[in-house]
This record gives structure tokens, C-alpha cells and sequence, in this order.
């Protein structure tokens, strides 16, 4: 009746209100008086910690936000034989917890406390990449704050798989992953978020990053993939840790010891061909350039093939290809001076073409000592050229020299002419082959 008493009814549902609400009151709010006199008291967070084992939601349909950021403070080693990174994080999670409230009026203005990891609930975030076992220090404690924001902080060595593409060692830069992910909870029960920027998280580490040897830290990017696992689907952000080799050791060990050997071997060239010290000489360098292979080989990468092992590599071939061009130019001055063979024509054409005052060679003027035969009247080199004008051959030697109505010493100074213009063609092509390699070593590691 209007105006009048609540039936009965209305009563049992008001008591029934009533109660629902100093139940909620009394389980998401926690009494914290004498917090600021007495210390914390462990028995007003009971009701908290047994329920520790199942994660903090009011409803469960509800997935948990769990935000990630970390810190890098080391990068220990990166094996690129086991295709391996070391590094040392410093890995911090924030979520919340509702049934963690406190007033911090009631409390002396408390607003933070910290709680032991072991009596609350932690999420099961974990490392894709990561080889080890975590390796947890144990006894760690969280932050608590007032409204239920827990930020849980923790030390990890993380041994992670990266794959390392050593082809411009060691000019390389290598970019590995570091995934974080749940093992158990999927996208209908945990969401992963940042806790921080990204560029805030890169130049953190930056600042403090302390890096053992080689490595150069420059930059992490992210990306926020999902897993799928069958029917399951996982929440994880992935992010893509930056470094690069500090080249000096390298440059100063193997590219300036190689360069100086190579050169010296170049300037070998201009030993006279005649002398007998330029084979020795250039074997006693390439002797040595395989010593210094075998030395400075710890250096080089165990697994793969990177450029500055074709580097060398070619540097080792033009080397024994001018050792081979000597050999080839002492063969042939050997066999001028012992028995000379028979000049072909276009040979000795050839030769004329090549000594003519208008080509660039350091001989001497073929053109106007030639007459209609072919046959000169003035060969350079030889100690008595007027005795050999006009003197005839005999019949033997003629046939020895191949009809070609030069004598012997004309002969044998034709054959050093055209050792000395190999000599000198074979030395330009070896320089052409050694830039050219430079060149193009130089080009693939720039880019």
C-alpha cells in the first residue's frame, strides 16, 4: 500500500542487498589502522594471499592486462657458432590486483607497500627465444600500491637464439628477438601491453648498457604478433634488439697485415725480371701470408662463409698467380737464352706493333730499323748490333731459327723483348684482377 510499511518481502530483499555489500566491502577492502603505529599487520592480507594460486579477477571473462618492460644492461657474448646471445635484463611487469585496497587516509598516508613474490599471484611470462632455464632469484618482493597496481621487477640472463648472418663480418649488424609470452593463459584470459615506450625502453638502455667486448648496442623496435597453437591463441610482443660489431680489432689484425703483404707483392714487380731474387721473393711472401691465414684464423667466425674469407681467399689466388707469372717469365728468358725457339710472324708483328714509338712501352724504336722482309737492322740489348748487320746465316742455323733469316742473338733478343712486354701486360692485368676485387669487397660492405 502506498505510504505505508514494506511488506515482507521488500524487507528480505533490502537485509539481502545489504549484506552483498558489506560482503564486497569487506573482501576488496583491506583494514590498514595502526598500519602508520604498529607496522603492517600480516593478518589483514590473509584473505589476499590464499587466494594467491588463481588469477586476481573479479569475473572471469575478464582477461588480466599484464604490461612488460625491461631493461638492457649487458650484452655478453653472441656465439655465432651456436647461432647464441647472452645478455643481462632487467625485466619488469605491472598488473593489477582488485582485491587488493587499501585507504591510505586510514593508514597514515600509506600508499605502497612491499609484498614477497611467494604471496602473490605472478604471471607466467616467459621468454620464446630463451635456451635456459629461468633462473629466478628466489625471496624477491613486489610493490603494492594503495588501488591494487602491482609492479614486480626482476634480475634474468637470457641465453636466446638469434640468427646471426656473418656475410659482412665484421662490418655485421645483427638484429635478434626477444618474445615475450604466456605459457598458459591465451588471449581470452591475459593481455600483454608496454609498460613504457618502446624508444623510451631503447634509450634507457642505451644510457646504461654496459657491453663486454665487441657488441654496440643501437636500437629496439617491437611488434605485436600473435601465437597460434592449434585452436589456443597466445598474446606476445616481440621485440628486435640492435647491435653491432666494433670492427677495429679486425681491421687492425687481419684487413692492414693482409694489405701490407699483398702491396709488397704488387711492388715485386719491379724487381728485373732477369735477377733470380723475385721468385724466392714472392714465395717467401706467400709463405708468410699462410702463416698469417693460420694465425689470425681464432679471429674469424667458426660457422659460415663471410666476405673477408673471400677477401683473403683472393688475395691467396693473386698471389700465387704472380708467383706463377714469374715462374712463367723466368721459364721463358731461360729457354731465349739457351736454345731460343722459332719466332712466328704474326708473333714478331705483333712485337713491332707493340714497340712502335707510339705505343706506351719502355723499349727501344723498332720502326725505322725495320725493312720490307721484316728482318731489323738494330736490335736493343745487344752488346755488338753493327756485327750482326747484314751477316748471313748458315744453313743450319737458319733452319734452327726457323727460316726467319734472324740470327741467334737477334733471335734471343726478340724472345727477351717479348718477355719483358708479357711481363709488363701480365703485371697490369694482376693489378686490374687485385683492384677490382678491393673494389667490389669494398661495395658489398658498404651496403
Amino acid at each position: 500500500m502506498e505510504g505505508g510499511w514494506p511488506t515482507r518481502g521488500e524487507l528480505l530483499l533490502c537485509f539481502t542487498i545489504s549484506l552483498l555489500l558489506q560482503g564486497r566491502a569487506n573482501t576488496f577492502t583491506i583494514n590498514c589502522s595502526g598500519f602508520d603505529q604498529h607496522g603492517v599487520d600480516p593478518v589483514a592480507f590473509q584473505a589476499v594471499f590464499k587466494h594467491k594460486d588463481f588469477r586476481p579477477v573479479i569475473n572471469d571473462s575478464i582477461p588480466t592486462q599484464v604490461n612488460i618492460s625491461f631493461t638492457l644492461s649487458a650484452i655478453l657474448e653472441v656465439n655465432a657458432q651456436l647461432q647464441l646471445l647472452k645478455s643481462f635484463l632487467w625485466l619488469k611487469l605491472t598488473w593489477n590486483n582488485p582485491f587488493i585496497t587499501w585507504d591510505p587516509e586510514e593508514c597514515g598516508h600509506i600508499n605502497k607497500l612491499t609484498v614477497t613474490t611467494e604471496n602473490l599471484w605472478l604471471p607466467d611470462i616467459f621468454i620464446v627465444e630463451s635456451m635456459d632455464v629461468d633462473q629466478t632469484l628466489e625471496g624477491l618482493s613486489a610493490y603494492v600500491t594503495n588501488d591494487g597496481h602491482i609492479v614486480y621487477s626482476k634480475p634474468i640472463r637470457v641465453t636466446s637464439i638469434c640468427r646471426l648472418d656473418i656475410f659482412y663480418f665484421p662490418f655485421d649488424q645483427q638484429n635478434c628477438t626477444l618474445t615475450f609470452s604466456s605459457f598458459l593463459y591465451t588471449v581470452e584470459n591475459m593481455l600483454l601491453g608496454m609498460e613504457r615506450e618502446v624508444w623510451e625502453i631503447a634509450d634507457t638502455s642505451r644510457d646504461i648498457v654496459r657491453t663486454q667486448g665487441q657488441w654496440e648496442f643501437l636500437g629496439i623496435n617491437k611488434a605485436t604478433p600473435k601465437m597460434s597453437v592449434g585452436s589456443s591463441v597466445f598474446d606476445q610482443i616481440m621485440f628486435y634488439v640492435a647491435i653491432r660489431r666494433r670492427p677495429r680489432l679486425y681491421i687492425i689484425n687481419l684487413l692492414v697485415p693482409s694489405s701490407f703483404l699483398v702491396a709488397i707483392d704488387a711492388l715485386s714487380f719491379y724487381l728485373p725480371v732477369e735477377s733470380e731474387n723475385r721468385a724466392p721473393f714472392k714465395m717467401t711472401l706467400l709463405l708468410g701470408y699462410n702463416v698469417f691465414l693460420l694465425m689470425m684464423n681464432k679471429l674469424l667466425p667458426a660457422s659460415g662463409t663471410p666476405l673477408i674469407s673471400v677477401y683473403f681467399a683472393l688475395c691467396l689466388s693473386l698471389m700465387v698467380v704472380s708467383l706463377l707469372e714469374t715462374i712463367f717469365i723466368t721459364y721463358l728468358l731461360h729457354l731465349t737464352t739457351t736454345q731460343p725457339p722459332p719466332m712466328p710472324r704474326w708473333l714478331y708483328s705483333l712485337l713491332l706493333h707493340c714497340t712502335s714509338p707510339k705505343k706506351c712501352c719502355p723499349t727501344a724504336l723498332w720502326k725505322e730499323n725495320v725493312g720490307p722482309d721484316l728482318t731489323p737492322t738494330h736490335l736493343p740489348g745487344l752488346k755488338e748490333p753493327r756485327e750482326l748487320v747484314g751477316k748471313k746465316l748458315g744453313p743450319r742455323e737458319a733452319e734452327l731459327n726457323g727460316g726467319s733469316g734472324l740470327t741467334r742473338a737477334q733471335l734471343t733478343d726478340l724472345w727477351v723483348q717479348f718477355s719483358h712486354m708479357m711481363d709488363t701486360v701480365l703485371f697490369r692485368l694482376y693489378l686490374l684482377l687485385l683492384a677490382s676485387s678491393v673494389i667490389t669487397v669494398i661495395v658489398l660492405w658498404n651496403t
